[in-house]
């Protein structure tokens, strides 16, 4: 089942790799289902069933002119949940932006079906800069976004996939051909899109929805996300959520998926009770206390 058609007729394009549990996996913006391929390997390895697909716009789905917006996000995924027959005992992953989806989908569709859930350099619950929450990203810097998108699209992400694996001067945790990967996805993504959903997770503020997840819920993020600042999301997420699990990767930047992807795949598997616990310090594992 490459693609699966959502409610207003989008078609999405699926990756559905193993057997048994299913663990749905969100991606970021702005790359495409591609960027899990690791962890959906591993998870698939160890007995559970990895779903992943591209979001409306960019990848290999369709590229429609509106449903950029957390609703219908949410109701793809309900979609692509009931599709793919993973409507029960599932477990919903969403990296950065997807983190987005996930809570969307917890609220607006009562968290049908889910037993789990992981924020990953997540949104969540609110990137803005206000007066209420000052730790957030300034307006000016989101409208940067769309400002260099619109000026010179590769050259913007180009520069900006750097920055999400921490590429400094002198060193990098990546390959430039990992970079050029990533850059490849991103340009997969059509503009329209890529703009709208730039809009999305930087305004729509998650901070009234944090009581619905009702489900043990692991939030991992980087204290060195210049991308997604871990104040305003990882850590006020945990704080929200009551069944969190809060793991800090001291250092780590927006894209711990494939810097830190070892450790990042067997914490993800362990929470899942398929991986290996590991010895952590209190400095980059805190189990949230309620």
């Amino acid at each position: 089942m490459p693609h699966i058609k959502t409610r207003d007729g989008t078609e999405l394009y699926v990756k559905d790799w193993g057997s048994g549990r299913p663990v749905v996996l969100i991606h970021g913006w702005p790359l495409s289902a591609d960027s899990w391929d690791a962890q959906a390997m591993a998870l698939a390895d160890a007995g559970l069933r990895a779903i992943a697909y591209d979001r409306r716009g960019f990848g290999r789905s369709d590229q429609p002119w509106t449903g950029y917006d957390y609703d219908t996000l949410a109701d793809d995924l309900a979609d692509v949940l009931k599709e793919t027959g993973a409507e029960e005992d599932a477990t919903l992953v969403g990296f950065s932006m997807g983190g987005g989806e996930v809570a969307r989908y917890m609220s607006r569709h009562e968290g049908k079906g889910v037993i789990a859930a992981g924020l990953v350099s997540s949104v969540v619950p609110y990137m803005l800069q206000t007066d209420d929450n000052p730790d957030g990203v300034p307006e000016e810097k989101l409208q940067s976004i769309a400002d260099g998108i619109l000026k010179d699209r590769p050259g913007f992400f180009r520069t900006f996939l750097e920055q999400f694996f921490g590429v400094g001067f002198i060193s990098s945790p990546v390959s430039d051909e990992t970079v050029d990967w990533a850059w490849r996805l991103a340009m997969q993504g059509g503009l329209k899109p890529i703009l709208a959903c730039a809009q999305s997770f930087g305004h729509t503020d998650f901070r009234g929805e944090l009581p619905t997840f009702r489900v043990p819920t692991l939030v991992v993020h980087g204290t060195s996300d210049k991308t997604v600042p871990i104040d305003p999301t990882g850590r006020a997420a945990a704080r929200g959520i009551a069944q969190s699990q809060l793991v800090e990767y001291d250092g780590a930047p927006h894209g711990l998926t494939v810097t830190e992807s070892d450790r990042f795949t067997n914490d993800l598997l362990t929470f899942l009770g398929r991986g290996r616990p590991t010895t952590a310090t209190e400095h980059d594992v805190q189990l949230v206390d309620r």
